[in-house]
């Protein structure tokens, strides 16, 4: 990652210094005509790449159509794309499987006690002082489950995050992540974090689908749909449907991030809600040790990533309309699709990376570690790509 900032970094320096140089050759009128027609330019081909479909912004304000219709087409997607990690991101209350099971959820900080009980389909987060307390219902579980689940919901017309969260390795709860551990000063400030609306537009659109839309600042919940499903990713339906029913076939007017090389598909596409490199550098310390939660930040320092080769780019390896392999096995293919399988082997345009001289088999045992993150009681897979070396600390 340094060295290709570095070589980014000079190629700009040096371009800049001809600028300056050759600058001195003509005009200040020229000059200012070309720097003009580059800014000019700057802006035509920013207003075309923000024009692309990005998940979570959407402004289009066209219709989403519902993963139902959808299905009408796409039905081997449709059939199990909603059980997958992304297709679950979030459930409604009423739905929500752990709080079906874990009618009772207790947590003690400090003087404040936390309680989630279940009864008659409805979920209620209470937090109490030992004198008074406050109950809402929790409206909206983002994660599933495996690693967390967070609570959403509203007090006084504010949406708000839980500050304690399910963890699945505790089956009880504790504090979210990124939440201060220290007890907090009011009742008030005992319930969780509160959303500004931005923020709100922010989480429900990378764990929603639809109501993050439509154009306006505010929060679309009656337009949402829970989970991550077809449109999040591929845009509202609306001109698509349309299309299809005229026999369009040459304008079916819907996005397909595959036309998308390696790098911008990584950081500017999945990056937009798994966070990418851009996103991470601008956190405090670089979110710290919760970064290794953000696998698009973690990708983009790896060697290879920067020479914007597809086949070490998220949909590599993920296929997002399925299950997430847990099986290392199955990713043995997928590097050895760069490197060579043994050092005697002779190198091709597509094959050049050189053979691990230790294995050709659970790659991603040794280069892409576990690391547990103590904070959400659970090991993420490390997707910054290296020679792990015992005992050294994991880079941020």
């Amino acid at each position: 990652m340094r060295d290709g900032i570095k070589k980014a970094l000079a190629l700009a320096f040096l371009l800049t210094c001809a600028v300056v140089y050759f600058g001195g050759a003509v005009s200040n009128d020229t000059r200012g005509q070309a720097q003009a027609q580059a800014e000019a330019q700057g802006r035509a081909q920013a207003e075309n790449a923000l024009s692309k479909w990005r998940p979570a912004r959407d402004y289009s304000g066209l219709r989403y159509v519902g993963g139902e219709t959808c299905a009408g087409c796409h039905t081997q997607e449709a059939a199990i794309q909603p059980a997958t990690p992304m297709g679950r991101a979030s459930e409604r209350a009423a739905d929500c499987e752990i709080l079906k099971t874990h009618t009772r959820l207790t947590f003690r900080n400090g003087a404040y006690t936390y309680q989630i009980t279940r009864e008659n389909g409805r979920s209620v987060y209470t937090v109490g002082d030992g004198i008074n307390s406050i109950s809402e219902p929790i409206l909206y579980c983002f994660g599933q489950g495996g690693a967390g689940q967070t609570y959403i919901f509203q007090h006084d017309g504010s949406f708000y995050e839980s500050r304690v969260s399910y963890f699945g390795a505790l089956q009880n709860l504790d504090i979210t992540i990124d939440h201060p551990r220290t007890p907090p000063a009011s009742l008030e400030d005992a319930l969780g974090r509160r959303m500004s609306q931005e923020g709100a537009r922010g989480c429900f659109g990378c764990h929603t689908t639809g109501g993050a839309g439509g154009g306006g600042s505010r929060l679309e919940t009656e337009r949402l749909s829970a989970g991550v499903s077809c449109e999040a990713c591929h845009g509202p339906g609306e001109r698509h449907v349309a299309a299809v029913r005229a026999k369009d076939f040459k304008n079916l007017q819907i996005y397909n991030p595959s036309e998308l090389d390696g790098f911008d598909l990584s950081q500017e596409f999945c990056g937009s809600c798994h966070q990418s490199f851009d996103t991470v550098m601008s956190l405090d310390g670089q979110g710290g040790t919760s970064n290794i939660r953000f696998q698009p930040y973690r990708i983009f320092n790896s060697r290879a990533h920067l020479i914007n080769d597809r086949r070490l780019s998220c949909v590599a390896c993920h296929d997002p309309h399925k299950q997430l392999e847990r099986d290392a096995a199955f990713y043995d293919s997928k590097c050895l699709a760069c490197h060579l399988s043994s050092a005697k082997e002779v190198k091709t345009r597509l094959r050049s990376a050189s053979a691990c001289p230790v294995s050709t088999k659970q790659c991603t045992t040794c280069h892409m570690p576990k690391v547990e993150l103590p904070s959400m009681h659970y090991k993420f897979t490390d997707h910054w790509i290296r020679i792990v070396k015992a005992g050294e600390p994991v880079p941020k």
